[in-house]
């Protein structure tokens, strides 16, 4: 059997962060409540940045790294995002052209809420798997941004605990039959779905949900979408048979609660088996979105880099992958990586490019938040300050980042920072 899975892996978490524990003592929230989100720092995007220079960011590190006649066997692009910028055209088809890839290449977007980097990477996965096409690859590519305006609220607290867990980022894969990365178990997969209104986007602009319910079709759909994995798939047992654990992370607490009831009605385990589980197999995975947030379709990939990024792979390790999008699919997945893969993505630098952003004071966030510099969906034509925030400039410039110049006639253009 052709072997299918990603052979490399590249995190782009924008420019600017904000501290979140200072966010939450400048809004005065319970302090308590806030330590169960399991949070430090959320990537904040800068009114020139969008999700298309997000997925170009993360992007163009592993199209560089390859040689001319490997990047012409990219034969699709596939853009994941619930942040999209026009109701027909791809954030692809901008990606594809600002990457200089060839033109025989299928380009379009997946949207499924927070499922959707899980959509784009299984199809990638069973285009190769396929045959149709030997030794093409596939570059998959999920990238959300998440803004607040105070103009959108009629009060601050109406953000409550979501303004310090929605980030931004984007996480781009290269999909192939070399998966150096990290390798899919072929056909190991359950799916759980149902029609929820637990969270939305009735507009293009503005969010609505129940946080209540979209926790509960959370914790539902992980024990489900696990159950039907283990229908499929011999003697699995979710002890043993994998080393590592990755969720979907909306923060970090949410994920403690699904690793916990997991644990509890499959294997019932104990409190403290439970406890010690989380710490070893679980918390590996949160390093990375601890710092950037909730990046939605990207989130549980972004996981996955963190427990290759932080874990032991001394010997080849098997993770399961769980994969959740309101309103609501989900998937419970597995793949093998080694010490091989996790040396590849060291070469990354994940880390340093996060250390590297700039540190928003709350006066600077709160600037942000007027949103007179953000340009709404639908937008025709538009010129950005790329000074707004002086000091977040020189973290674009350090390395070859793109930014986004101005809208024409709808049209975006970009430029690279310098």
């Amino acid at each position: 059997m052709i072997a299918a899975g990603i052979e490399s892996l590249n995190f782009y978490g924008g420019s600017a962060f904000i501290d979140v524990h200072e966010l939450c003592m400048y809004r005065g929230l319970d302090m308590p409540r806030f330590e169960n989100l399991l949070m430090k720092e959320k990537t904040v995007a800068l009114p020139y940045e969008d999700p298309v220079s997000f997925a170009v960011n993360a992007a163009l590190p592993l199209v560089t790294q390859l040689s001319e006649a490997e990047r012409s066997r990219i034969e699709m692009v596939i853009t994941c995002t619930e942040s999209g910028i026009d109701f027909g055209k791809s954030l692809s088809t901008y990606v594809h052209g600002l990457l200089g890839l060839k033109p025989n290449c299928r380009l379009f977007e997946i949207k499924q809420a927070c499922y959707s980097g899980t959509a784009g990477l299984q199809m990638a996965i069973n285009f190769i798997l396929s045959g149709t096409s030997p030794g093409a690859k596939a570059l998959v590519i999920a990238t959300d941004i998440s803004r607040f305006a105070l103009a959108d609220a009629n009060a601050i607290e109406e953000w409550a605990y979501s303004e310090p867990t929605s980030g931004a980022g984007a996480v781009a894969v290269l999909v192939s039959d070399t998966p150096w990365l990290w390798r899919i178990d072929p056909g190991a997969y359950g799916n759980h779905a149902f029609e929820v209104m637990d969270t939305c986007r009735p507009g293009p602009d503005n969010e609505a949900g129940n946080a209540d319910l979209s926790l509960m079709a959370y914790l539902d759909c992980c024990e489900h979408a696990y159950r039907d994995y283990a229908r499929r798939v011999e003697a699995v047992d979710l002890r043993s048979s994998f080393d590592y654990l990755c969720f979907h992370t909306p923060f970090g607490g949410m994920v403690k609660g699904a690793h916990r009831q997991l644990m509890r009605k499959v294997v019932r385990a104990t409190p403290s088996e439970t406890e010690e589980d989380f710490n070893r197999r679980v918390s590996p995975g949160l390093s990375f979105g601890q710092r950037v947030g909730n990046t939605a379709g990207a989130s549980v990939l972004l996981a996955l880099a963190g427990t290759m990024e932080t874990a032991d792979f001394s010997q080849p390790r098997r993770i399961g992958m769980f994969s959740y999008g309101s309103g609501c699919c989900s998937e419970f997945f597995s793949g093998v990586a080694d010490a091989g893969g996790q040396q590849r993505l060291h070469q990354m630098a994940l880390g340093m490019a996060l250390d590297q952003r700039y540190r928003l004071s709350m006066e600077e966030y709160e600037i942000l938040l007027r949103g007179n510099e953000v340009i709404r969906f639908g937008t025709r034509d538009a010129r950005f300050d790329h000074q707004i925030v002086p000091g977040a400039w020189p973290a674009l410039v350090t390395g070859k980042r793109l930014v986004l110049d101005r809208v024409d006639a709808y049209h975006r253009e970009y430029r690279w920072a310098e």
